[in-house]
C-alpha cells in the first residue's frame, strides 16, 4: 500500500463532479469502453475475457472482495481524467495542498531535551502551491512512497518547523516516522 501516494490520490479523487460506477456491471462497461475491448479489462483484472463479458451482460453481478477491489481502483484511476488534471493544476498553481499527519515527527540530529526531539505530533498544515506542485509532479512520475514521504517531509520542514526561513534556520532534516493517519485536501 502507498500511504503517500494513496493520500494524494484521494485528495484529487474529492475533485470529481460526478461519482463513479459503483456496481460491477456499470464498472466493467466503463473498463471496457476505456481500454478499447473485453481482453484487455480482461488481462489488467488478471481474469478470464469470459467473465468479463457476463459483467458487462450482467450474468454476473457481486465480485469476489479482492476483484471488487482491483475492479473499483482501476475505474477511480481512470475516471474524469479532465477534472483530475484541473484539480492537480489549480493545487500546483493557486491552491497548494492541505496534509493533516499524525505521525512521528521531528528533525534528524536534533539536540536532545529540544521541544523538537522526535515524538509524536498531529498536524494539520497548509502547504503552498510550489510544494503541491513537487508532490504531484513526483506522483506522475511514479515516485516510491519513501521519495513523497521526503517531499512532504521537507514541505513541513520548510512551511511548519522553519515558519518560511523565519525561524530554525540550521534545520537540516525533517523525518516522517510511524504515521497513525495522513490525510491530503486540495
Amino acid at each position: 500500500m502507498s500511504l503517500f501516494g494513496d493520500g494524494l490520490e484521494a485528495a484529487v479523487q474529492k475533485a470529481f463532479t460526478r461519482p463513479a460506477p459503483k456496481s460491477a456491471g456499470p464498472q466493467m462497461r466503463y473498463l471496457v469502453k476505456q481500454l478499447g475491448g473485453t481482453k484487455p479489462v480482461a488481462q489488467l483484472l488478471r481474469i478470464s475475457q469470459r467473465t468479463v463479458e457476463r459483467y458487462v451482460k450482467d450474468q454476473i453481478k457481486k465480485p469476489r472482495p479482492d476483484l471488487a477491489a482491483r475492479l473499483e481502483r482501476e475505474v477511480k484511476k481512470r475516471w474524469q481524467p479532465q477534472i483530475r488534471a484541473r484539480a492537480r493544476e489549480k493545487a500546483a498553481t493557486t491552491g497548494g495542498i492541505v496534509i493533516d499527519v499524525h505521525a512521528r515527527l521531528g528533525y534528524a540530529r536534533a539536540p536532545m531535551e529540544t521541544t523538537d526531539e522526535d515524538r509524536i505530533r498531529h498536524l494539520t498544515v497548509a502547504l503552498p502551491p510550489q510544494h503541491a506542485a513537487r508532490l504531484f509532479d513526483a506522483q506522475q512520475q511514479g515516485a516510491s512512497d519513501d521519495r513523497l514521504r521526503e517531499l512532504t517531509a521537507e514541505a513541513l520542514k520548510e512551511v511548519y518547523f522553519q515558519d518560511s526561513g523565519r525561524r530554525a534556520g540550521s534545520l537540516r532534516e525533517v523525518q516522517i516516522n510511524d504515521v497513525l493517519d495522513l490525510e491530503f485536501d486540495l
